[in-house]
């Protein structure tokens, strides 16, 4: 802390704080206000940003989201047999959870690739009577199980229970991207080149359920804007970011509905156009355009793209970091940007009022409603006293500002020098116990904490 801000706050919480010292500051100092100024640094921050695979061995500091996703085939080599620890270790789960780290996940059944195989097990291959069809088209070459069958769907919503057991508990899987469904988890086929269209509504929301009673604390998204993202309150993602025409069919389904041509259905498609205030849009990068294109060339329209989609996070297809700015630039209007304008210390009793006043210059809300919390600290930096801020951080939207008020009263045993305290604010993990939160202020910032004073 430089010494004019410890000056500073040795008359401000001098006065305001310690009721022993009131009387030597007058009437004058019962009241002290500071404005701070918006940054405009880039960096990454809990729950959004880039989500980069699991197995990478290096990620950037400013990582805090990595993905993961497992094909049945992996999960469950045999029926009830779960292959958790080649999972954990193939995707370093022990690293990025000692790391604080949270994860998007998707589930897969169908991965089109360059070789035949199969994403489900050879025993469900086996059990369901071989329900599906090989294919190798356009796509590439794979097998698209059958997902009428009830073999198939009894099977899945056990090993979804299976997945939540095991990775559902501790709140590190922060995201799931809805799979379970077609090519890539994307709930579309091929179906032009001989494979069955998917199901209807009523057998795909037997592969919805499961997950939501598997991963009660999760957020979901969904590939499109079906009428089960809009009932349960889904987010949605869009893994052809970047690429602008098909990026505006995406937010055309978002905007109106209507059919799905995938299945037949006139409105299996809801709009959801006001989704994102309550759950978040995420995505990848289009494979379609090479990085150059979309991170220097036509770098405003890919920005203007991600903003209009509020997007919070991307991955696993991520700008590499040989294009810097574009990789800045898309960091920078992704996710949340929450910062303090203005603190008010307010002497009152025995103790001190703080009135903040938050604001969200970002595009999108903090989805999850980790608790806040005010910490004064002496000059060893030991909180001396620690109190929670009463404030619904997801209803903090872009360009809106929340007030709260908060009590502080010194809680330390014995007498205390009046020119040594530190006052911050910050935003804790329930997953580590941990504030972690940076705000996008012109303050100092450490280990979590954004410092007022």
């Amino acid at each position: 802390m430089a010494k004019k801000a410890v000056l500073l706050l040795t008359a401000v919480i001098g006065a305001a704080i310690l009721a022993a010292g009131a009387g030597m500051f007058g009437a004058e100092r019962r009241k002290f206000v500071k404005e701070y100024r918006e940054s405009q640094a880039v960096f990454g921050n809990p729950l959004m940003g880039y989500a980069k695979n699991a197995w990478h061995e290096e990620v950037a500091e400013d990582v805090s989201l990595l993905y993961v996703d497992i094909t049945w085939a992996e999960l469950e080599p045999e029926e009830g047999i779960y292959a958790w620890t080649a999972i954990e270790e193939e995707n370093q789960i022990a690293r990025w959870k000692k790391e604080g780290k949270h994860l998007v996940l998707r589930f897969l059944c169908d991965l089109p690739g360059t070789e035949a195989h199969m994403d489900i097990p050879q025993w469900l291959y086996e059990k369901s009577g071989e329900a599906g069809q090989w294919y190798d088209g356009e796509y590439g070459k794979g097998f698209a199980p059958d997902y009428r069958d009830q073999t198939i769907i009894d099977s899945h919503a056990k090993a979804v229970k299976a997945l939540g057991e095991h990775f559902g508990q501790d709140g590190m899987i922060s995201y799931i991207e809805l799979g379970s469904l077609g090519h890539w988890g994307e709930w579309h086929v091929n179906y032009e080149e001989g494979i069955a269209r998917l199901p209807g509504e009523k057998i795909r929301e037997a592969y919805i359920r499961p997950w939501m009673e598997a991963f009660p604390d999760a957020m979901f998204l969904m590939r499109r804007p079906f009428a089960a993202a809009k009932t349960y309150g889904f987010g949605l993602y869009n893994d052809m970011t970047g690429h602008e025409k098909d990026t505006k069919t995406w937010f055309g389904w978002i905007e109106r509905g209507g059919e799905y041509e995938q299945t037949g259905e006139k409105n299996a498609l809801a709009a959801m156009k006001d989704f994102w205030k309550t759950a978040p849009s995420g995505g990848e990068f289009t494979s379609s355009l090479e990085m150059e294109e979309m991170l220097v060339t036509d770098l405003e329209r890919t920005v203007e793209l991600i903003r209009e989609a509020h997007t919070t996070f991307l991955g696993p297809k991520v700008p590499p970091l040989e294009y810097p700015e574009g990789y800045r630039e898309v960091l920078k209007n992704m996710g949340y940007r929450i910062w303090i304008s203005s603190a008010e210390i307010k002497k009152k009793g025995k103790g001190s009022l703080v009135r903040l006043v938050w604001k969200n210059s970002g595009v999108a809300p903090f989805y999850k409603d980790w608790p806040a919390y005010l910490y004064l600290e002496d000059s060893t930096g030991k909180i001396i006293e620690k109190q929670e801020i009463k404030i619904k951080i997801s209803s903090l939207l872009p360009d809106m500002e929340i007030v709260t008020d908060t009590w502080l009263e010194l809680k330390a045993p014995g007498k205390l020098k009046i020119n040594e305290y530190r006052l911050s604010v910050g935003m804790e993990d329930p997953m580590t116990k941990t504030a972690q939160v940076r705000f996008a202020m012109e303050a100092f910032y450490q280990d979590g904490k954004n410092y007022l004073w």
